[in-house]
């Protein structure tokens, strides 16, 4: 048997200016790098990440091999909920740059051979969106006010909600408006906060509009665009109790019939521009046949999939997630779409860490002991496992980098509004939304210029600069180093590009499968060192075998199984 491939982090990255790596579109196979502006790379010293950063960055990601980069909201916004509350979907923030930079940075992107997926928030807008705005000034039944959805209030007097819709940030889902002689007057729906109204999909306005906003960026060569809420836009008729309401229809809110008529007439239209333009969903749909429907051939071509985010590390759940996945995607041709974590959840260092390592927006265990040695164990395996799954794989900014969850975060400096709307029993989310460390340099760990007038948004911790992109960069052993690794191997091997898996018996404590004839894949969940299968070579672990070659506990293995072909 051979020994590991060594592969520095100083390797010239894999191939990249347009040179296939995927089997079928570029989508399948993806790696995609997820990137949240304001906590990526500080170009101007404001303390708000911007294009110009992440522009400048473009070469440390084409370094580390990903396809494409899906960047979260960056339209002009009050920055209410992070820029998921627009105001204007045919602009870009000041604060991240202008629409010329914008262009640029896509160009340049092109040029590295890296796509860009942007993030569309069609279920609500900003309540500063001029729609919103004429909505507010305008009469009941106006035409302005069926954009949205406004109810007169139940009780004597108009005074209780029109139903028991709750905010998914805490709270009512719905907010009283003031009539312009100072009277209380109808009521307006935002399943989030009270400044993203949601939009009435009902309305054939709102509908030819969203096509409009999918043109304007496919016209400037945008490749892909994330659906965020993508369950969400059509409400059951009349906005009925959800008390009450059938529980075989699942909720009136989310994942209505009409909802897939929407994204047919899209599809049509990314399918009328040259290449391969990608659809990405958002949804947290618990029954697994409702979420493949999304994917079928005629509408998303991919969704994240929250399940496996959610699985604990345990070997039976994690199979059985991966099981459902492919026996509901196989049969309508939709890839596989893996993540661990992203600008919505714990971080998964962190989470694997806890004695409870799944995740669920109901109890996010802030504050549980982490034992965080054995969670960085943890996520460098499961950065090879879903390295390894049939489909693409998204990689949240930090990740790469091995980045804790920060739950000592001051509560002062809190601005999720799930905070405030959760009356601070939930923390909500900036603790995974901390600016990214570049560098050891003290004042901003290199997030903003040297000369920056500003400190970063959120504080970084001190501890972060021994993690720092600069660090990892000199270290082999690094996260950075096995991330590099894992996708260059991950390129070159003909048997991921298939949708094939087959799983394979390495004991009871192991999840192990063979992608073709010549991948396998070991990862050792139990709590002593495991055999390995018989294999030709030992291509990547994600941390050291024993000395006597066996696999350690939460480690995963690379294997070519047989002698390459050349």
């Amino acid at each position: 048997m051979s020994s590991t491939i060594s592969l520095s982090p100083h390797d010239e990255p894999f191939p990249a200016s347009g040179a296939p790596t995927t089997a079928g579109p570029w989508w399948r196979n993806a790696v995609v790098y997820q990137v949240y502006p304001r906590s990526f790379a500080d170009g101007n010293g404001d303390g708000i990440g911007d294009l110009t950063g992440i522009r400048a960055r473009l070469p440390y990601l084409s370094k580390l091999g990903v396809d494409a980069l899906w960047i979260n909201p960056w339209y002009p916004s009050p920055m209410a909920d992070g820029g998921y509350d627009v105001a204007d979907y045919r602009d870009i923030e000041p604060d991240f740059g202008t629409l010329a930079e914008a262009e640029a940075l896509i160009a340049e992107a092109h040029t590295l051979g890296i796509r860009i997926i942007i993030d569309l928030v069609p279920n609500h807008c900003s309540d500063v969106h001029p729609w919103f705005i004429e909505a507010l000034a305008a009469a009941p039944g106006s035409v302005a006010r069926e954009r949205f959805h406004f109810l007169e209030g139940k009780g004597a007097n108009g005074e209780l909600p029109p139903n028991d819709w709750q905010s998914r940030f805490g709270g009512p889902a719905w907010t009283r408006t003031v009539n312009a002689d100072g009277t209380p007057g109808q009521w307006y729906l935002h399943l989030y906060a009270p400044e993203q109204p949601d939009l009435n999909w009902d309305n054939p306005e709102i509908r030819t509009e969203f096509e409009g906003v999918l043109q304007f960026w496919f016209d400037r060569g945008v490749d892909g665009i994330r659906i965020d809420v993508a369950d969400g836009l059509i409400k059951e008729p009349g906005l009925p109790d959800g008390e009450g309401f059938d529980p075989a229809k699942g909720v009136p809110y989310s994942d209505r019939d009409g909802v897939h008529d929407i994204y047919r007439a899209w599809r049509a239209i990314a399918d009328s521009y040259d290449g391969d333009r990608v659809f990405v969903g958002e949804m947290w749909i618990p029954d697994p046949e409702r979420f493949a429907m999304y994917l079928r051939p005629d509408e998303l071509h991919t969704a994240f999939n929250f399940d496996f985010l959610s699985c604990p590390w345990d070997k039976a759940t994690m199979r059985s997630s991966i099981d459902t996945t492919m026996r509901l995607n196989g049969p309508i041709g939709a890839p596989a779409t893996w993540v661990l974590s992203n600008h919505d959840v714990t971080r998964h260092v962190t989470r694997y860490g806890k004695e409870d390592t799944s995740f669920s927006f109901a109890d996010r265990r802030h504050g549980a002991p982490n034992d965080a040695v054995l969670g960085m164990r943890r996520a460098r395996a499961a950065a090879l496992l879903t390295m390894a799954l049939p489909g693409s794989v998204y990689v949240y900014q930090g990740e790469e980098l091995g980045l804790d969850e920060i739950e000592d975060l001051d509560d002062s400096l809190r601005q999720d509004p799930v905070w405030e709307r959760s009356e601070h029993r939930d923390p909500g989310r900036d603790g995974c939304r901390i600016p990214l460390p570049w560098s050891t340099e003290p004042t901003s760990l290199g997030f903003s210029p040297a000369d920056a007038t500003a400190a970063p948004w959120l504080p970084q911790p001190a501890r972060w600069a021994a993690v720092s992109a600069e660090v990892q960069e000199t270290d082999p052993a690094s996260m950075l180093a096995l991330y590099r690794a894992v996708i260059k191997l991950r390129k070159a091997q003909p048997g991921l590009l298939t949708d094939d898996l087959d799983w394979i018996d390495c004991g009871d404590d192991c999840l192990s499968f063979t992608r073709g004839p010549q991948f396998g894949f070991v990862l050792n969940l139990g709590a002593e060192p495991a055999v390995l299968p018989a294999h030709e070579t030992l291509l990547l672990t994600s941390s050291p075998l024993t000395e006597d070659g066996r696999l350690p506990a939460d480690t995963a293995a690379w294997l070519r199984l047989t002698p390459a072909s050349d």
